[in-house]
């Protein structure tokens, strides 16, 4: 194979010199993007379809292939009008020779990198670690039970069939390829399949995930090994030593130097903000190199964009915008390409020669029925459910690049004839249609454990909020008491698995501050802790604050009042910072450095998207202590504080209004709900917002005010607006300000 490049096309294989510089003229080009026009078009119509009567849209894009290929489309030579032969035949379409075809099937890989970055970015280590005996077992049966019986079938076909006439390679060789087409499964089909089907971050899917990544991995070692064996008629136990030593190391080396070097270069590109461009030429540029290094020690490059798109998604300073953009790109372009280009391969017609058909549903009965076989009983080995274990069996029977990559070289080398490729390609198309409507038909609805169930109600509403999200939290220390109690208040109402980095001062006579409270306060989180003198804190709290944090949590001014209460770290943060910051400002006249209990909070709610960040703080603080909250909507009223006076303005104010506060209240009450918080809801008249909120807390005894804040950058002063500054001023209780970053063009 190293020799040139290896080409299969429906009417045999070319072998194009690697140092050969081919030209291509106007109509090559032309034909050429035509093909991706026509390619890209119907599979992304028959994507569609597919989705819109319940499938997959992997199942209509393959679709696609077929009806392109030569199995349909291949019927149509020539088309003629009065006489005119027309260029829209099969012929025109996809001539045949090398030159076509190359370009095609490099397209075709290059989509199967990006479509394996993306499943690269659902891939949770941490999950399949600890599902790791779950992974194991529906590995082994996965790739065993289907090996063994295709080796069996494989020595059962009649070689005058299916190999070409004078072949050398012999029985075992023939036999080896059978078996490996059979057994292997393609973890782009499979995460695809998944992904369409919502089931990428369920614990079956991850598990499949996982055996899918492993048959890839097991897949290419053994097709290097009967390759080579077909290649040379001898077995290089040195060679394959050296690869799978190779293939270690770089996933080692992937996992831990590669993911310092991805850091940093993410880092680079991001030290000024959100750096969208940078982030996508870091991403293309980690997945090209791990794809040059997984082809240079033997093995495709897709499985190092694979590893790429895990690396890249496991590094704290990767820009989510980024991830977006590959996976709409690979959704709307690459995926449809890469299926349809597999299907374009496939002549049904040659297995109605000589009866071929029979061997061939052999084949496609012991890929699916063996493989299916021996995933169940993996995962019920392994303490899984029946079900997991039908939802494994089918997930793993989706089928790809691989199998088409082991048809390919096996009629390059001279192992397979034109009827065993067709074959063996067609495994892939009905295996994949198979897994698509059993894992549709099996997992849509099944429930898993508690745990899961917990797991995924958690990430989706991280998903959902906006302010306690899955992204890092900063934590400068500007103030000891109140970032204690700021550290307190991250510590309960974020997720414990979320990271956070607290920034400390270093003190004029160099010695440092006292860190064991902050410590105390979030053990079991993971913490890191950066120092800076009292010069330059500022600088590299901003600095660090561009870094991919998800909110920057500071303590206020010890005593604010007169119009002050933030330091001028914090007033720079709010000037500078493009995420969410909470100010927190512990009780007044409160002894010792943290409060006792939160039992009741007052929370202010009207319709804006700081009150909705403010309210998430609330709820999952309550969640997880069980506060009490008074969730308060205040109508303003006139200047008049007598009673009857305010009953007469309750009764004239308009139902509009009313349904209003009632609307914004009913949604804030349901967020509650929805994460198990307690909370009470209030609409009150006052004329005095600011003042009112004071002396609400004080009438429900209540000790935290939690409060959203809009910035705004007036003059270089940052403004939170009267209310909240009114009340961070001289509320008695402990006080924290949601605050979210002016988005206003400066």
């Amino acid at each position: 194979m190293s020799g040139g490049l290896i080409v299969a096309t429906g009417s045999g294989s070319s072998e194009v010199s690697a140092g050969e510089l081919i030209n291509l003229d106007h109509h090559e080009l032309l034909v050429f993007w035509v093909q991706l026009l026509v390619i890209v078009g119907v599979a992304r119509i028959l994507g569609g379809f597919a989705k819109r009567i319940g499938l997959p849209s992997v199942v209509g894009e393959l679709s696609a292939g077929l009806i392109l290929g030569p199995t349909v489309y291949g019927l149509v030579k020539e088309v003629s009008i009065l006489g005119y032969d027309l260029p829209i035949g099969f012929d025109d379409f996809l001539p045949a020779g090398p030159v076509q075809s190359s370009m095609l099937l490099a397209v075709s890989w290059f989509s199967a990198a990006f479509l394996l970055v993306v499943a690269g970015y659902e891939t949770d280590l941490g999950l399949i670690r600890r599902l790791g005996k779950a992974a194991v077992f529906v590995t082994l049966g996965s790739i065993t039970l289907p090996f063994i019986g295709g080796l069996i079938v494989g020595s059962q076909m009649p070689l005058d069939k299916f190999a070409p006439e004078g072949s050398e390679s012999g029985s075992l060789v023939f036999s080896l390829f059978i078996a490996t087409a059979v057994g292997v499964s393609a973890l782009a089909v499979v995460a695809k399949i998944l992904g369409d089907l919502g089931l990428m971050r369920r614990d079956v899917g991850q598990i499949t995930i996982a055996a899918g990544m492993a048959n890839d991995l097991i897949g290419w070692v053994i097709l290097g090994v009967i390759a080579g064996l077909a290649g040379t008629g001898e077995l290089s136990v040195s060679g394959i030593s050296i690869t799978i030593v190779a293939l270690i190391l770089f996933l080692v080396g992937a996992l831990t130097l590669g993911q310092r070097y991805v850091d940093v270069a993410l880092r680079a590109v991001r030290r000024n903000g959100p750096n969208l461009n940078g982030a996508l030429t870091v991403t293309i540029g980690t997945m090209l190199i791990f794809g040059v290094i997984t082809q240079g020690i033997g093995v495709e490059a897709v499985l190092g964009t694979y590893v790429a798109g895990v690396v890249l998604a496991r590094s704290r300073y990767q820009q989510k915008e980024s991830e977006h953009v590959i996976e709409s790109m690979t959704t709307v372009l690459f995926a449809p390409l890469f299926f349809a280009t597999a299907g374009l391969r496939l002549d049904l017609a040659l297995l109605f020669n000589d009866g071929a058909w029979v061997w061939a549903l052999t084949l496609l009965a012991v890929a699916i029925g063996l493989k299916f076989a021996g995933s169940y009983f993996g995962a019920v080995l392994a303490g899984l459910t029946k079900r997991e274990g039908v939802v494994l069996g089918a997930g793993l029977n989706a089928r790809g690049a691989l199998e088409i990559i082991i048809a390919t070289i096996g009629l390059s080398l001279g192992v397979f004839n034109e009827t065993a490729f067709t074959a063996i390609v067609v495994i892939p198309l009905v295996a994949s249609l198979f897994a698509s409507v059993t894992v549709r038909a099996f997992g849509s609805d099944m429930e898993g454990s508690v745990v899961e169930r917990e797991r995924l109600a958690r990430e989706e509403a991280l998903d959902k909020n906006v302010l306690v999200k899955n992204y890092r939290i900063l934590l400068p220390q500007a103030d000891q008491a109140n970032s204690i109690v700021a550290a307190q208040l991250v510590q309960f109402a974020w997720p414990e698995e979320i990271a956070a980095t607290v920034m400390a001062t270093t003190h004029k006579d160099g010695t440092e501050a006292d860190l064991d409270p902050i410590k105390n306060v979030l053990f079991g989180r993971p913490v890191e802790f950066n120092r800076a003198d009292a010069a330059t804190i500022t600088e590299r709290t901003i600095a660090q604050s561009k870094l991919g944090y998800g909110v920057i949590a500071v303590g206020a001014l010890r005593e604010p009042g007169h119009g002050t209460y933030v330091s001028p770290l914090v007033r720079e943060l709010l000037i500078n910072a493009d995420v969410p910051v909470v100010i927190v400002r512990k009780a007044k006249n409160l002894p010792g450095r943290l409060p006792g209990i939160f039992a009741q909070a007052l929370v202010p709610v009207v319709a804006s998207l700081s009150s909705r960040a403010a309210q998430e703080l609330a709820a999952n603080l309550s969640s997880q202590l069980g506060t009490q909250l008074t969730l308060s909507h205040i109508v303003r009223a006139p200047e008049d504080d007598s009673n009857s006076f305010l009953d007469l303005v309750k009764a004239t104010t308009s139902s509009g209004e009313n349904e209003v506060g009632e609307r914004v209240l009913a949604q804030a009450h349901a967020h509650a709900l929805e994460v198990r918080a307690y909370a009470d809801t209030a609409i009150r008249f006052a004329a005095s917002p600011s003042e009112d909120i004071v002396d609400h807390a004080n009438e429900i005894e209540a000790d935290l005010i939690v409060v959203g804040a809009q910035l705004r950058v007036l003059d270089g002063r940052p403004s939170l607006g009267t209310n909240v500054e009114h009340v961070l001023e001289h509320a008695p209780q402990t006080v924290v300000a949601v605050v979210m970053p002016d988005e206003r063009p400066g």
